[in-house]
């Protein structure tokens, strides 16, 4: 009998049932993605360690090997983790779909209780539909999702495949992999289905049949914007939408969520982008056309600058390489604005060092090749020589927080013929004194390790001639004083470097190589260039290069493929919130005919009820929407504050189109929902309707 009955009614309200089959096929499309998404990045991490030979890591990743040591039995516990929350969010979203279309079945329930069936018969015959409704769009979300994932990994390998040192990565799926996806999908169903269908079959018989739950105000509600805005439509409109409030939960919550974190994320990748352009792209877009890393090469070992300043179509070239040093400062030296600003009294011992009235700072060196070293004293002014230093004369205005528009003032007020530079992380520095008076020889530590050192004079140090002291640097893409505000940054010649590398030591393992090529130099120009210089290194030194504008390029793909895979959830949540809508507008047309026969027959005309139909409409859309909008203005405006970007630069770039276009597919979606549900509405005959006692 139960199989009967459920077959008649979901044959004679298919309408109903699109709410729910919608819901179960997007929920497992986005388990499924999900799955597939993190099973492939735990590949990638596999095979990544494979090649690299990291058993210890390699082992970390496997929790249970099968008997070929391929695909896992389970997957990482972030993975459960990331899936339980997906399944706990999509029942509090979908499992009201499901309520809806019981719910409008109180009343046979009631009938049927009182001849003699039973909750648990009930509840069981509402589990069952469900079942027969979820099986197919479960099934079919599942291998889109699977397809998904494939395409948007496949997307984003074409957007990094040209990463430097990044592994090719091959789609795969396992078995397992569906059967965890199946059985998360399946319980995710069985309990949204399951709330509505244990509340429905508690409910007493008289209860049911009375159905004290149909859509109807417990009380007199006003809406007195709806009421200011449109007139009485406005007003009837609006407790329309609260009688529906529960029943249109789904998509109210679905689009808010959905609009909110399109727009967010439109905002946040504007941001960066901006953030990313202005501290990058463009202020070192001058600095460099190819960057070439030489691995494990010091600057005295490599000898190819000038063949490398040969190549056709290289204008400039500077092979540097990056050490580590401290120097001590007195406060005479600090400049009087400096002075003035508080000197070392901001930093609270954290990146400058006191001993009695020295000071050490960190005094990165960057040392040239003699060449550029030259060419570099010429642009500043100073005599050609490659027997001192220069030092970067400049300092932030360390108590002004915007980061982004700094402020500079002098470091030091003269510079003398000779600088006292002192080992960063030295033996010698480290050792007390009666150990270093016995000859004790102790191994130093890497380079950039935090090393507490006891300040007990300048040992270890050595004179430096100074030529120059200077605002200008070398045109290089390097950026100096960032984390540490009080380094004092000094250029060297590789020639000076050589006689005192063995006490200021605290050099990096590599060397690096700037390119500058003509003015205007296009993509395939500037990879010839490279390849050229690719290949005179080839065979003697391991090295990385890149080209900036294929990093741009990179850096924007990248970008959008982040949005792709973010926009793609917000999309899924629009489509979970539009198939309530649609469901709810064309499976209770019968309910509300009712209430415009009522309207009818007290002297609205069609023309009036249309107009309610497009407020409701539109309500439904733009509540979400200003909602969404009042968030992203907060969130945008506190990430300006962080981010110390000035409001008209936002404003210029601002994503007001792709928020626009997604927020006026999602209103065009609902308002077709509606238009189909008001034809269905406009034909009805009135004295029929009035007379029909089972549309109560």
């Amino acid at each position: 009998m139960w199989r009967e009955y459920s077959s008649g009614y979901l044959k004679n309200n298919r309408a109903a049932a699109v709410s729910v089959m919608t819901a179960a096929s997007i929920s497992s499309l986005l388990l499924s993605l999900l799955s597939s998404l993190f099973y492939n990045m735990w590949k990638y991490e596999v095979e990544r360690l494979r090649a690299e030979g990291d058993q210890y890591a390699l082992m970390a990743m496997y929790l249970v090997r099968d008997a070929n040591d391929e695909a896992p039995r389970l997957i990482f516990p972030f993975f459960l983790l990331v899936m339980a929350l997906a399944s706990f969010s999509l029942i509090l979203i979908i499992h009201n779909a499901f309520a809806v279309t019981m719910q409008a079945r109180i009343h046979q329930f009631g009938i049927l209780s009182s001849i003699g069936a039973t909750p648990k018969q009930i509840r069981t015959c509402l589990l069952q539909e469900a079942a027969v409704l979820c099986v197919a769009p479960v099934l079919m979300g599942m291998l889109f999702g699977i397809a998904g994932s494939r395409g948007l990994l496949a997307f984003v390998e074409r957007m990094v495949r040209e990463v430097e040192g990044r592994r090719a990565s091959v789609f795969g799926y396992h078995p397992l992999i569906f059967l965890f996806t199946l059985m998360a999908t399946g319980i995710t169903m069985y309990i949204s289905a399951w709330i509505p269908a244990r509340k429905l079959s508690v409910m007493t018989p008289l209860e049911a049949i009375k159905n004290t739950r149909k859509l109807q105000l417990k009380r007199i509600s006003h809406s007195p914007m709806l009421s200011l805005l449109f007139g009485m439509e406005g007003e009837l409109a609006g407790n329309a939408l609260k009688v529906q409030r529960r029943a249109l939960r789904t998509a109210s919550v679905s689009l808010l969520l959905s609009m909110m974190a399109f727009t967010l994320m439109q905002c946040f990748f504007t941001l960066s982008e901006i953030s990313t352009r202005e501290t990058y792209f463009e202020k070192y877009q001058d600095a460099w056309d190819i960057m070439v890393t030489v691995k494990d090469t010091g600057i005295g070992s490599f000898g190819e600058a000038d063949e490398l300043r040969q190549i056709p179509g290289v204008e400039n070239a500077i092979v540097y390489q990056k050490a580590e040093t401290k120097r001590c400062v007195t406060e005479e030296e600090l400049s009087e604005e400096l002075q003035a600003n508080g000197g070392f009294s901001h930093d609270f011992g954290k990146y400058v060092r006191q001993e009695g009235e020295k000071f050490w700072v960190s005094a990165p060196i960057i040392i040239m090749d003699d060449t550029a070293f030259l060419e570099y004293c010429g642009q500043i002014g100073v005599p050609k020589r490659i027997d001192g230093a220069v030092i970067r004369n400049l300092i932030r205005d360390v108590t002004n927080p915007d980061f982004r528009h700094p402020q500079y003032m002098s470091y030091i007020n003269d510079c003398r013929t000779t600088v006292l530079l002192a080992q960063a992380g030295s033996a010698a520095m480290e050792m007390p004194d009666s150990d270093r008076a016995a000859g004790v020889e102790r191994q130093a530590p890497d380079v950039g390790a935090d090393v507490e050192i006891p300040l007990s004079g300048c040992a270890e140090t050595i004179e430096v001639p100074v030529l120059a002291c200077t605002e200008t640097v070398p045109v290089l893409r390097e950026e100096y004083a960032t984390t540490d505000k009080y380094e004092l940054v000094h250029f060297v010649p590789a020639s000076l470097w050589k006689e005192i590398e063995g006490k200021a030591g605290g050099a990096e393992k590599d060397t690096c190589i700037r390119i500058l090529c003509r003015e205007g130099v296009g993509l395939e120009e500037l990879e010839t260039i490279q390849g050229e210089i690719e290949k005179s290194l080839a065979g003697v030194y391991t090295i990385e290069s890149e080209n900036r504008i294929r990093e741009y390029e990179t850096n924007d793909r990248q970008i959008q493929g982040m949005m792709l895979v973010f926009g793609s959830f917000c999309v899924l949540l629009a489509l979970i919130g539009l198939g309530n809508v649609f469901s709810n507008t064309l499976g209770f047309v019968r309910q509300r005919r009712r209430e415009f026969a009522r309207y009818l027959s007290v002297g609205m005309t069609p023309g009036e009820l249309r107009r309610m139909f497009c407020i409701e409409a539109f309500v439904l859309v733009c509540r979400p929407m200003l909602w969404a909008v009042a968030v992203a203005v907060l969130s945008v405006g506190v990430m300006l504050k962080a981010s110390y970007v000035r409001p008209e630069e936002f404003l210029k770039a601002a994503p007001f189109a792709p928020v626009g276009a997604f927020m006026f597919a999602v209103g065009g979606a609902v308002a077709l929902a509606y238009y189909l549900s008001w034809c269905r509405m406009r034909g009805m005959n009135l004295a029929e309707v009035l007379r029909d006692d089972t549309m109560m």
